[in-house]
């Protein structure tokens, strides 16, 4: 009799209840679109990183991480390639040589990262092929070919098959200058990282090196997201001279991201949560007030205050019940939408790639965030209808009666 009373009393007047139940759906679509564009976002910028230049894990002498030198090199590349080999949760792999240099033109010349690869065994760990602009990806160039990001290619103000000179350093400190060209120009999200990073050979690094030559990096794909911390471990036990990171190490930006990122979620959603329940109080609040009459007439003819108290909560409780699942329903059709169809944010595309963020956003929620939202939404009704429930026990039954 009571669930019965305190539904019908929702609708006694419609257009009030109507009106908080859109602002609690509403609100809490839009709190749920905008989350999952945050959690997009970060998701893409994450894949990103890790599809070009990150890869699952890296593997580096021990000195290299501490100091990026050339003369850091992985010593035992033997022992490395057999780990790797035998390692069932290893996907790919690429050998890479690091060095720190310059990159110039007759324009001018910047620092850069000077990324020596091997072309087919890079495509196995790097979308970087992909993101071709110009050019080809190590093609039709037979010597010294090299791949830079569009950004670089507009600050030195060169195009394809255009003369760049690369300088680094030997491990005595001998200054090592090539000439090369240009093969190819690649775009990526991460506008910094393209000026910064220029791919050429390993083989034709390590022939400038002479002596110096070998192999800085390993990157390694995993055959899936779950086993990189326990490929990582192994083959860190495996391997004990050497640093083996996962890209949430090497890159911890990201890692604290992508760590904090569903906490903060929950931190948005619950003030979206806070100020509609200022909203669902003031409703009660009212209507309690409204029925001053019909309140103190029913505690007069015997209903005791505990009855009165959950009649008020249960009516606060179907408001948010109908509101509720409305906004979650919404948010997860239009994040279902947009998760498939992208978000095309072009227009504030440079901003974005200055952030390593693609312009092109796919919102994304993880299913068990919709259930948490609407139990979320349950509890904030619950406490928001403690106050007018609280307000409606101190009503005296003869003066309410009373009350015009």
């Amino acid at each position: 009799m009571l669930i019965k009373i305190a539904w019908r009393n929702v609708w006694r007047n419609g257009l009030r209840s109507g009106v908080v139940i859109a602002s609690i759906a509403m609100g809490i679509w839009a709190g749920l679109f905008i989350i999952s564009v945050s959690a997009g976002l970060n998701e893409q910028r994450t894949k990103d990183a890790i599809s070009t230049y990150l890869s699952d894990i890296q593997i580096h002498n021990k000195d290299f991480v501490k100091d990026n030198n050339v003369e850091f090199r992985i010593d035992n590349m033997d022992a490395v390639r057999q780990s790797l080999s035998d390692n069932p949760n290893v996907k790919a792999c690429a050998e890479r040589v690091v060095l720190n240099g310059m990159v110039s033109s007759s324009t001018g010349g910047y620092g850069a990262r000077i990324m020596g690869v091997n072309p087919e065994q890079e495509k196995a760990v790097s979308s970087m092929y992909e993101k071709l602009v110009d050019g080809t990806y190590f093609e039709g160039m037979k010597s010294n070919p090299v791949f830079i990001g569009k950004k670089l290619a507009e600050k030195l103000k060169v195009d394809v098959r255009k003369k760049i000179v690369l300088t680094f350093q030997k491990d005595n400190g001998d200054i090592v200058t090539g000439a090369f060209r240009v093969v190819g120009i690649y775009k990526t999200s991460n506008s910094k990282a393209d000026e910064m990073n220029v791919f050429i050979r390993a083989e034709d690094a390590n022939r400038l090196l002479e002596e110096s030559a070998g192999i800085h990096e390993v990157a390694i794909v995993a055959n899936e997201a779950a086993v990189v911390d326990t490929t990582a471990g192994t083959l860190g036990a495996e391997l004990p001279g050497l640093s083996v990171r996962t890209w949430r190490e090497v890159s911890p930006d990201l890692g604290f991201a992508d760590e904090m990122m569903m906490q903060m979620l929950y931190i948005i959603i619950g003030i979206i949560l806070l100020a509609l329940s200022f909203g669902i109080v003031n409703t009660m609040l009212m209507a309690v007030l409204e029925r001053k009459r019909e309140l103190g007439m029913l505690m007069s003819v015997g209903m005791n205050k505990t009855k009165v108290f959950f009649m008020i909560v249960l009516e606060t409780v179907f408001i948010s019940l109908v509101g509720g699942p409305l906004g979650v329903l919404l948010g997860y059709a239009t994040v279902t939408y947009f998760g498939t169809a992208g978000i095309d944010l072009a227009v504030v595309g440079k901003g974005l790639e200055s952030f390593g963020m693609s312009t092109m956003i796919y919102p994304n929620l993880e299913s068990g965030f919709y259930l948490n939202v609407t139990v979320m939404v349950v509890v904030a009704a619950i406490l928001s209808s403690i106050y007018p429930a609280r307000k409606a026990l101190q009503l005296k039954p003869a003066e309410a009666v009373r009350a015009i």
